[in-house]
């Protein structure tokens, strides 16, 4: 049958197959135009297969976002714990007419969706993070730049124009170090700082082991840390500009070959790199008396990202802190680590943090194993009130640049918007932190 688009005084424009949403209507515009979806595939499954196609010249970029820690078991319980949740539809309600959108800090948002900080994108497309800030302000969707960017505080806070972006910080040891890179997130606009307690050093992550293959040893995903006046100060150097930006693709054979020759721009990279190394991720484990420092000097949203203990949790509202971010990094710091869902199940039973969240005071983020619109709502019913996208969009970005994130990013929240009708509820405020009232869960 054609998708002819029909109109009603009542509706807006229908299609045969699809339903009104914001969201919901990109099924129409796949349909009408008879052609695959701009990634070949919406199944995020091709799509992997599809980025591991097109990093075949340089596996270790790929590997780098795939990789997990461990044997993977972390990662392989973060996708199985989805489906011990399963959805039960209501019928025969009136939900022609849904929303997805949401308030988050005070700031209302066209759904719940937030853009995960993945570092060294500029391994996976020669636009890097640039080409997801620029996906990101077009869908208005939140975006968190890593600490690990092959782009600068600045590029990107360009490229993301009037978009809403939060800035994820590695925590250097360096007071003043730290401070300069507070200061510039505040100036070109990050509105949230999410502070990473999860990674105070690298998981054992054998697809990266087995190949040695670590950017940061060229000075790739340190970009943040080379525009520093305060990091390069300490070298000696005034800070790298927004142009001086890695090679792409990213060879490491190359570049050690380089460097043997005694190339002096790869020689100095290796150089800053080892020293940003002594500041960041190198195993100095920081404790919740050090996230006072933090506090006080960052008045904005303060976001601790990595925690998955009901103890924790509730430690981190005794110490101001305005939202929480359940997160294993994907499963690539501990394995054998609980799922981050059954943390949210575990978390939300907490009096004082259901409490807390009700008060309007203190957020739930959730991050890791999102691959559908279907984990989306489950997340959002056991509590989660913002839930993260990750690697997935790191292989959209891969295959095609901005067009395949913008698209990744309508097809996951169009199939979120559609299964948030198909089971009944017109919002996201009808499943909110309640899962035993709209899921069943089987063991």
């Amino acid at each position: 049958m054609a998708a002819d688009i029909v109109t009603s005084t009542n509706d807006e424009p229908k299609a045969y197959g699809s339903a009104p949403g914001r969201w919901s209507s990109y099924a129409r515009e796949l349909f009408a135009s008879r052609r695959p979806p701009p990634l070949g595939s919406v199944d995020p499954d091709k799509i992997e297969a599809a980025a591991r196609e097109k990093l075949k010249d340089n596996p270790g970029s790929f590997g780098f976002v795939f990789g997990n820690a461990g044997s993977g078991e972390t990662y392989r319980n973060n996708r199985a714990a989805f489906g011990k949740w399963q959805i039960v539809p209501r019928m025969l309600r009136d939900v022609t007419h849904r929303t997805i959108e949401t308030t988050l800090f005070g700031i209302p948002h066209p759904s719940p969706l937030i853009i995960a900080p993945i570092g060294c994108q500029g391994i996976l497309h020669e636009d890097g993070e640039l080409a997801t800030a620029r996906a990101a302000e077009k869908l208005e969707i939140p975006m968190i730049l890593s600490g690990a960017a092959a782009r600068s505080i600045e590029a990107v806070a360009k490229a993301n124009g009037a978009g809403h972006r939060w800035f994820q910080l590695y925590w250097p040891v360096n007071d003043d170090i730290t401070l300069s890179l507070l200061k510039r997130a505040e100036t070109n606009g990050y509105s949230a700082l999410v502070v990473t307690v999860d990674t105070m050093a690298i998981g054992w992550r054998p697809v990266d082991v087995d190949s040695a293959f670590l950017p940061f040893l060229h000075s790739v995903g340190i970009q943040v840390a080379l525009s520093d006046p305060e990091f390069m100060k300490a070298q000696g150097l005034d800070p790298d500009a927004d142009t001086d930006i890695p090679e792409f693709p990213y060879d490491p054979l190359k570049l050690d070959e380089l460097y043997i020759k005694g190339d002096e721009k790869t020689r100095r990279g290796v150089r800053l790199a080892a020293a940003w190394g002594q500041q960041a991720v190198n195993g100095m484990f920081r404790t919740w008396e050090h996230l006072k420092f933090l506090r006080k000097h960052w008045e904005k949203t303060l976001i601790v990202k990595g925690i998955v203990s009901v103890e924790d949790a509730e430690l981190a509202i005794d110490n101001g802190v305005d939202a929480i971010l359940y997160t294993l990094t994907g499963g690539r710091q501990v394995d054998g680590s609980i799922s981050t869902l059954l943390a949210l199940e575990r978390i939300m039973q907490s009096p004082k943090i259901k409490a807390a969240q009700a008060s309007g005071k203190f957020t739930v983020l959730f991050d890791s194993g999102i691959r559908s619109g279907a984990d989306i709502f489950r997340a959002i019913a056991l509590g989660a009130q913002g839930v993260l996208l990750g690697r997935t969009y790191a292989y959209a970005l891969a295959v095609a640049g901005q067009a395949g994130v913008e698209s990744h990013i309508k097809s996951i929240l169009a199939e979120f918007e559609l299964t948030l009708g198909l089971s009944g509820y017109r919002n996201i405020g009808e499943i909110q932190g309640k899962a035993e009232e709209v899921m069943i869960k089987v063991e």
